[in-house]
């Protein structure tokens, strides 16, 4: 029998493809702000990140301190956006429904930003009750805190937790617990360099969201 005993799935880029929309709306909030970063920069610089990570990024990589209101604001544009335009990851759906072990979410991304995703996507009734947040722990990725967080919630030792990331951060974060981890990147993702830096990183590769259950049987 599998050790496996949950699934951890990030959200963005794994569950809902909602990194590009937020890249952009970003990348236009931080130019409002006073910092010019391309579409490709937030991406690369972000992904991953809490908006907390990423607010005091800029305070110290570029020495800008955003606007008390620049959070809110940021996310009022992104809501709206993401009502228009946000899709499920291709297959998704039908992994989730195939996998024969609970399943749970642990996000950068607020809480009102995963239920509003997920919900737009037809994925919530999946996970509700076991979304969890940065917002819920003191350190974002890559600190472990909230794979852990959501490790001891459902009651699973770590060692028996798989964690599904497409970003660096996240994946150095399930290491950092202690958990398996699969680096997700689609054979269409732009930067086909990514899946190599999240397996020199700890990941085991996934392009296809479809391979998951045979993988996590094997």
């Amino acid at each position: 029998m599998s050790r496996k005993r949950l699934v951890i799935f990030d959200c963005d880029g794994v569950l809902v493809d909602s990194e590009p929309i937020g890249n952009q709306v970003l990348a236009r909030s931080l130019e409002a702000a006073g910092l010019a970063l391309s579409i490709e920069e937030v991406a690369a610089t972000f992904r991953g990140l809490s908006m907390k990570s990423v607010v005091d990024w800029v305070a110290r990589e570029r020495g800008l301190r955003l606007a008390d209101d620049f959070l809110s604001g940021y996310q009022d544009r992104l809501f709206v956006a993401l009502r228009h335009a946000v899709e499920a990851v291709a297959g998704v759906a039908e992994t989730v429904a195939t996998l024969a072990m609970p399943v749970c979410v642990a996000s950068s991304g607020e809480p009102e930003k995963m239920r509003l995703t997920l919900g737009l996507t037809g994925l919530l009734p999946a996970f509700e009750g076991r979304l969890f947040s940065a917002v819920q722990v003191a350190r974002g990725k890559p600190a472990p805190d909230l794979f852990l967080l959501a490790a001891r919630q459902m009651q699973v030792a770590p060692e028996h937790c798989v964690v599904v990331e497409d970003s660096l951060a996240g994946v150095q974060a399930a290491r950092a617990a202690g958990m398996e981890v699969y680096g997700y990147a689609s054979t269409s993702e732009p930067d086909q360099g990514r899946l190599k830096r999240l397996i020199a990183a700890g990941a085991k590769p996934l392009q296809d969201m479809c391979h998951l259950p045979d993988l996590l049987a094997a």
